[in-house]
């Protein structure tokens, strides 16, 4: 099984898993047609644009992953770079879907 296949599944049990919890915030996603995903400024690996402009890296998958399950398109994603200070406020607001990132349970 490929990375990507994977993190489709893994996307596809986080959300069936608690549809419940979702509610408005994938409600929105598919009225709007494209998810709105936070990620890093820019850490190779995880979340980079490339020379083009594409991100790049295995949270940028991950949001892929997640937008191919809910939209069935895993080009229909909004990449919305956050700082550290940043994320937690883009998520409670609304301004992102979903966050995927680093972040350190502490």
């Amino acid at each position: 099984m490929t990375i990507r296949k994977m993190l489709g599944a893994a996307a596809l049990v986080l959300l069936s898993a608690a549809p419940a919890m979702a509610g408005a915030t994938l409600d929105g996603v598919k009225q709007r047609g494209v998810l709105a995903c936070g990620v890093n400024v820019g850490v190779a690996g995880f979340s980079l644009p490339d020379s083009q402009g594409i991100w790049r890296g295995m949270d940028a998958d991950l949001c892929r992953a997640v937008a191919a399950a809910v939209l069935g398109d895993p080009a229909k994603v909004r990449f919305v770079p956050l700082t550290a200070v940043q994320r937690f406020t883009a998520l409670q607001s609304g301004e992102i879907d979903v966050l995927i990132r680093q972040t350190t349970l502490t």
